[in-house]
Formats: C-alpha cells, sequence, structure tokens
C-alpha cells in the first residue's frame, strides 16, 4: 500500500508487525475458551481456591519448578508425537533434579551405585525375569533416550496442577491415605498380601500390568510394594513404588509407573515420583510417571515387571531396581526416621479409592478387573514375592497373610510352587451383585 504522493505509508511495517502477534492471540484466546469448556470451569474454581496465601504461595512454587527444570533442561522428548500418552519429557542434570533442592542435598550429586545388591540365600541362582532389560515406557517406545548425565522428567503442565483441589498438597496422597490394610473407614480399600513382626532391609516381586478402568478423577487403582516402619499412627514411614491409573494426576487412564514416600503417615511429607525433594533418580533412560506400555491382555499376553527395594548396608540409602538390570534411584535414608534403620512390614497388594458415587460401591476396577479365582491370563498377581533380611540377601516372603477389605469387591487367592515361589492373585471389578 502506498500514499496518494507516492510514498510508502509509515504506518504499514508497524501494522504488519503486528499480524502474527494478533493471530497469536486470537489462537490462545480461541485454545483458552476450548480448554474452559472442555472441562466445565473446573480450572476457574481451581484458580480461585489458590488465591488463598498458603495455596497461592504453592502454586506459585510448582510453576517455578515447572519453569527451571524446562530451563535446566538439555534435551525435550516430545512424547505427543511418539505415542498417544502426550507425555513431554525433560533431559535435565541429574544434579539439577528436585531431589537437590533439599538443604541437605544442595550443592551435592547422586551417589554412585551400590557394590552389592541383594542375592538368594545359599548363592542359588535368581529367578529368571521375563522383562527385557530396558524397562518400555511409550516415551521411550521411539528409540528415544535422555543423554548419560541427565535424567529423564515428565513436564508437569498448569492442568496438571489445577486438577488438583489444593496446589499445597499437589502430588501428594490424601491425609485419609493408610497403609493399615483394614483402613476401610477413608475410603481406600485394600487386597493384600503382609509380613510382620520382623527386622526387613527390603522386598521384591515381580506382578503384571494391566489398564484398569477408573470410574471417577476423585479415584486412583493401584498395585505396588509398601515397605513400612512406625507405628499406625502419625509416625509412619513408607517406601512405595509400582504402577497406578490416576486422572487426577496425570490426566489420563493409562497405567504408569509409580514411586511414594512418607515420615508422617501421609501427612506433610513425602510425595509422588519427583514432585517434591526426596527421591533421587539415577537412571537416564526410565522416566518416574511415564506410561508402562505394552500392558496385559486379559485371555492373552501378560506383561510383568520385577520391582526390588533394598536397604544399602553400607550408606543406608533404600534403592530402587526394576528386575535383574537398571537401578532407578535412591530414598536418601535421612529422609526417614523409623526408616532409618529397617522395616517392620512389608506389604504388597492392590488398593483402590471408593468414592461411593450416586451412594453405591464404585466400579473402579482393581488389578484386571476380574476375580483372583479366574487364575493366570485374567486376574492380576504378584509372583517370587520375597524380602530382604540383614545380610542382604533374598528369601521367601514366610508367613505371608492374606487379607481383603471388602472380598465380594476385591478378593485375593494365595499359593506356591517352585517356579513363582510364593504368589498370589488378587482384584476385582469394584460394584457388582456381591458389592452394591
Amino acid at each position: 500500500m502506498a500514499s496518494s504522493s507516492g510514498r510508502k505509508d509509515p504506518r504499514v511495517p508497524i501494522i504488519a508487525s503486528l499480524v502474527p502477534f494478533l493471530l497469536l492471540l486470537l489462537v490462545s484466546c480461541s485454545a483458552a475458551l476450548a480448554s474452559a469448556k472442555k472441562d466445565g470451569g473446573k480450572g476457574a474454581r481451581a484458580q480461585a481456591l489458590f488465591r488463598a496465601g498458603d495455596e497461592r504461595a504453592a502454586y506459585r512454587r510448582i510453576v517455578s519448578r515447572m519453569a527451571r527444570m524446562e530451563k535446566d533442561s538439555n534435551k525435550t522428548i516430545q512424547a505427543i508425537f511418539l505415542s498417544p500418552d502426550g507425555d513431554i519429557i525433560h533431559c535435565v542434570p541429574s544434579h539439577r533434579q528436585p531431589a537437590f533442592d533439599h538443604p541437605k542435598l544442595r550443592g551435592q550429586k547422586p551417589e554412585d551405585e551400590p557394590l552389592a545388591r541383594p542375592m538368594p540365600k545359599g548363592g542359588a541362582a535368581a529367578e529368571e525375569e521375563e522383562e527385557a532389560v530396558l524397562f518400555p515406557q511409550a516415551w521411550s517406545d521411539g528409540g528415544e533416550r535422555c543423554p548419560e548425565g541427565t535424567v529423564p522428567i515428565r513436564r508437569t503442565t498448569a492442568q496438571d496442577v489445577l486438577r488438583a483441589s489444593s496446589a499445597r498438597r499437589f502430588g501428594m496422597k490424601p491425609r485419609a491415605s493408610n497403609a493399615r490394610r483394614d483402613s476401610t473407614s477413608s475410603g481406600h480399600e485394600h487386597a493384600v498380601g503382609y509380613v510382620t513382626g520382623d527386622q526387613f532391609y527390603g522386598a521384591k516381586a515381580s506382578l503384571n500390568v494391566w489398564s484398569a478402568r477408573v470410574a471417577s478423577a476423585a479415584e486412583f487403582s493401584l498395585s505396588q510394594i509398601w515397605v513400612i516402619s512406625g507405628s499406625f499412627g502419625n509416625d509412619l514411614n513408607t517406601i512405595e513404588a509400582g504402577w497406578q491409573v490416576s486422572p487426577e494426576l496425570y490426566g489420563d487412564s493409562n497405567p504408569r509407573f509409580f514411586t511414594y514416600w512418607t515420615t508422617d503417615a501421609y501427612q506433610e511429607t513425602g510425595c509422588y515420583n519427583l514432585h517434591c525433594s526426596g527421591f533421587v533418580q539415577t537412571n537416564n533412560r526410565i522416566a518416574i510417571g511415564a506410561t508402562i506400555s505394552p500392558t496385559s491382555v486379559y485371555n492373552g499376553r501378560q506383561f510383568d515387571i520385577s520391582l526390588l527395594i533394598w536397604k544399602d548396608p553400607h550408606r543406608g540409602n533404600w534403592w530402587l531396581q526394576l528386575g535383574s538390570g537398571p537401578l532407578v534411584g535412591y530414598w536418601p535414608s535421612f529422609l526417614f526416621t523409623h526408616l532409618g534403620a529397617h522395616a517392620n512390614m512389608v506389604q504388597f497388594g492392590g488398593e483402590v479409592v471408593n468414592s461411593r458415587p450416586s451412594g453405591s460401591h464404585t466400579p473402579t476396577q482393581m488389578g484386571s478387573g476380574h476375580f483372583p479365582r479366574e487364575g493366570f491370563n485374567r486376574a492380576a498377581y504378584f509372583r517370587n514375592v520375597q524380602v530382604v533380611d540383614g545380610d542382604n540377601s533374598l528369601v521367601p516372603a514366610a508367613a505371608l497373610q492374606l487379607v481383603a477389605d471388602h472380598p465380594g469387591c476385591y478378593d485375593i487367592r494365595g499359593g506356591y510352587n517352585r517356579a513363582w515361589g510364593n504368589y498370589f492373585y488378587y482384584g476385582g471389578p469394584g460394584r457388582n451383585v456381591h458389592c452394591p
């Protein structure tokens, strides 16, 4: 465009330069409106909640940590183009991960891996591990990995935080949570095997992974190992790892690999995965909180993972290992009071939250969603259930006790054979004619 005098209008470059901005603003507004319409105003209600002083401060800390992880990342893997879970993975230098925000870890680097790992008593060969050395997760299906010296951290988005009822407790289990095997009054229901009454220095088991159906965003379904010490009052210490389906935490219904810890019975300490200063990751090929793929198929191929948690007898930290292969990382011993020495209980099995929608029991599934009586290829299982003794040896979980809070909803049945050692099937569909 030119003026009548033949000279170019000086406003044209200014207007032209504004076009990309205006287009970007239009797209952003449209996306925001679509997002608001999609969540039915839930995000707006959460924003209003976060206006409270402590909630606002917590939200700002989370946003700041998210920004720092993105800034520190030397590689970003856009899993949204590789897999349906839509995860974005940041490869963050290992000494810049959230654990090193802890005052006792600032300025340090991850410790070297322990030289000795627990082995079966008497030097017998370990049971054959069926899973590959590389833990299969959707984000790495295309052969992607983080460089040496970094750890993969799943990006936390603003929508992840806005799904939570509290920014201050984002990434934490509800206070009503309890590892107690008969804790049904809180809405948490279990079908578990446990050992108690001794000094334990770790636990190991293999468990198959399922895409359990979760009926409500307020609920979850998980299968895990608990390493426990202390009373079931406010001094309870736990270390936990397994797989879970949690729409509120992750925004989808995929089974995901997770860790957890607490030192005060889920009150003010601890968190899932890397959402707080605690667990120190050392592995550059496993993303905690990422989708596990493939999963088991009813009447088809079974896929299981093997988890080992144990206390390093030399430095005292609690390490997490997948199968006979890679170490994932460790929980520093200073995080704990009772677990600073040893565990006095180990628990294996499933847990669901029953929010009793419409006044009846939830149809949220535990495990495969089928009862133990259906057996292999149909029901969820734990096999080769073991504990670590004071000699850093793996021994069978003797006197394993099995209990289900509501057998008509979720049940458990165990046994023993040479191939699987101590094992049990567990789980169920939730609401049914025997579980109204």
